[in-house]
């Protein structure tokens, strides 16, 4: 059983529905603390041998999820994790998926092609594909309605391209033959959807809603779309070869999210911010840059931009955003409290004080 109620559900579908639409006064604030006496299962669902039982794996987090408790607009959830760029995967690249010394998983070609001969299909019988739906059937099974099930972490159109050319030799594609790159992004679109459109016919009709590898839910189709690439390109590069497929994305999607990653990725935030049917943008500082109510300008930006906006942060953070800039608009996802299981008493201080704080900028 999950701590975790049909009324809260509905309590939660209201007010993220009302968010989406605009409607919602205050920020969502996705608070969800796990009891530490349960052991973590693996970040990676691909650290699990194939040959283990979909099942048995399912169960694994089962475990975890069960001793979660869940605070302010949090919602159990759980997305199916192969990585950043699974498609990849999908699409013929090696996995390599590691747990020493830090897990990770990272993709690679079984041969490197030049760029002219590279054909991308959809494979049905692919390895990795069919492990990915197995485990997502598998916990829509288990869990139903109870969990937001999320899709697997698909990845962004050149982020897929790189894993088959590697990153230098696709960054002088891009200048050398730029219309091979149009060719093969525009394939890896179309697959894109293909792959997100059999999961949500698995994901759907039991569940709620959609879900990414974010916390962001929708009773419609909701995703993180992303091009970590794009960190390394000019705004002509990523207008020709990145915008065409987050349009196409966000027109297949009721309620399109992008992650924006880092400071290089913000010359493309103009662009981002024209894309009509994108609603939100992530906010991602990255490693050794300040955190997300350090870059309180660039947040109002997102938001005066007609953008729903989504932070990783502190309760501090937390409290300085909504003091700064209010909280409508925002989803906060606030991290575990260091240290031993939070109290209840803590986690409503903090709450009542943030809530306190939006109020006070609405006087």
């Amino acid at each position: 059983m999950l701590n975790f109620t049909r009324e809260d559900w509905d309590r939660v579908e209201r007010d993220t529905m009302a968010w989406w639409a605009g409607e919602l006064d205050r920020p969502l604030v996705y608070l969800a603390l796990p009891d530490p006496s349960v052991p973590a299962p693996l970040g990676y669902m691909s650290n699990y041998p194939l040959e283990m039982p979909a099942e048995q794996v399912v169960e694994i987090y089962a475990r975890y999820l069960a001793g979660v408790r869940f605070y302010a607009d949090a919602f159990p959830w759980l997305w199916v994790n192969f990585g950043p760029g699974i498609v990849a995967g999908f699409l013929g690249s090696e996995v390599h998926s590691v747990t020493e010394p830090s897990e990770t998983v990272w993709f690679r070609p079984k041969v490197r092609r030049p760029i002219q001969e590279i054909q991308f299909e959809y494979d049905p019988e692919n390895i990795w594909w069919k492990r990915v739906k197995d485990i997502t059937a598998r916990l829509v099974e288990r869990f139903g309605d109870q969990l937001a099930v999320a899709h697997t972490d698909l990845g962004g159109n050149l982020d897929i391209l790189a894993s088959f050319r590697d990153t230098q030799d696709l960054l002088v594609d891009l200048i050398d033959y730029p219309e091979e790159v149009d060719r093969l992004v525009r394939q890896i679109t179309s697959l894109w959807i293909r792959y997100y459109d059999e999961l949500y016919q698995i994901i759907r009709p039991a569940c709620r809603g959609t879900s990414c590898w974010a916390p962001i839910w929708s009773t419609g189709k909701t995703y993180m779309l992303q091009c970590d690439f794009s960190y390394m390109i000019s705004p002509a590069m990523f207008k020709r070869f990145v915008l065409p497929d987050l349009e196409s994305c966000c027109a297949y999607l009721d309620h399109g999210f992008y992650h924006l990653d880092g400071k290089g990725e913000i010359p493309h935030l103009d662009l981002l911010l024209g894309i009509e049917r994108l609603r939100g943008i992530q906010w991602i500082p990255g490693d050794g840059a300040p955190p997300p109510e350090e870059w309180l300008p660039l947040l109002k930006r997102i938001r005066d931009g007609g953008k729903l906006c989504q932070v990783f942060v502190t309760p501090d953070g937390a409290r300085r955003i909504v003091r700064e800039l209010g909280g409508k608009g925002f989803l906060l996802v606030v991290n575990p409290w260091e240290g031993a299981y939070a109290r209840p008493d803590e986690v409503s201080n903090f709450l009542r004080t943030l809530a306190e704080e939006d109020a006070s900028r609405h006087r």
